[in-house]
């Protein structure tokens, strides 16, 4: 396997196991143990901490190294404000005559996790602006360790994604702004609840 396609399998191993809380906040990646761990040598290891680093689920310290980007309630909060911004902009993005798509997300009832995500990016898809995908995947992506803790403090979770969902699918901008605002405020009232699960060790 040449060096490229090793960088490429560590990075999207270490993205995920980021994406789903397999790190507290905080946590120290140090590249020699990731390696030992992904049977990889240091080199690819430490290229693949600096693409997580580019994408913010990752910070590089001079010097130091490579850490977990700490989270608290302000920060958190921000997340979740520049969550209902994007999806606003993105539903903004929106042509004018939206017609009915395919069904955004299968089985949400039965598969909660991920769903956010999926919905999300979905909404962006359908803006005009490419950008709006873009910045909906990243922050996704750095927003999917949290959701992993959502699920054990809020009720009807499948619920709320499949009138979101729904709410896609017919095009309905009105109704999607409003379950919008309604989703983020949720998380925004439990936002010190969801940090302190976050920062747990299992």
């Amino acid at each position: 396997m040449n060096s490229g396609a090793t960088t490429e399998r560590v990075y999207e191993a270490l993205k995920r196991r980021i994406m789903d809380h397999g790190f507290r906040p905080g946590d120290r990646l140090d590249p020699t143990v990731l390696a030992d761990q992904m049977a990889a040598s240091v080199t690819p290891v430490r290229d693949a901490l600096h693409m997580c680093a580019g994408e913010g689920l990752v910070e590089a310290h001079s010097g130091t190294g490579f850490y977990l980007p700490t989270l608290d309630e302000p920060s958190l909060k921000d997340l979740y404000a520049w969550s209902a911004e994007l999806v606003t902009l993105a539903i903004r993005g929106w042509p004018k005559k939206v017609v009915s798509a395919e069904k955004t997300i299968e089985g949400v009832a039965q598969s909660v996790a991920g769903g956010d995500a999926d919905i999300f990016a979905a909404i962006a898809r359908r803006s005009l602006n490419g950008e709006h995908v873009r910045a909906v995947e990243a922050l996704n992506a750095r927003l999917s360790a949290v959701r992993v803790i959502e699920a054990q403090l809020l009720e009807d979770i499948g619920a709320e994604l499949r009138a979101l969902a729904a709410a896609v699918d017919a095009g309905d901008k009105n109704t999607l702004r409003r379950l919008s605002g309604q989703y983020h405020r949720r998380r925004l009232r439990i936002a010190a609840d969801i940090v302190r699960l976050v920062h747990r060790r299992e």
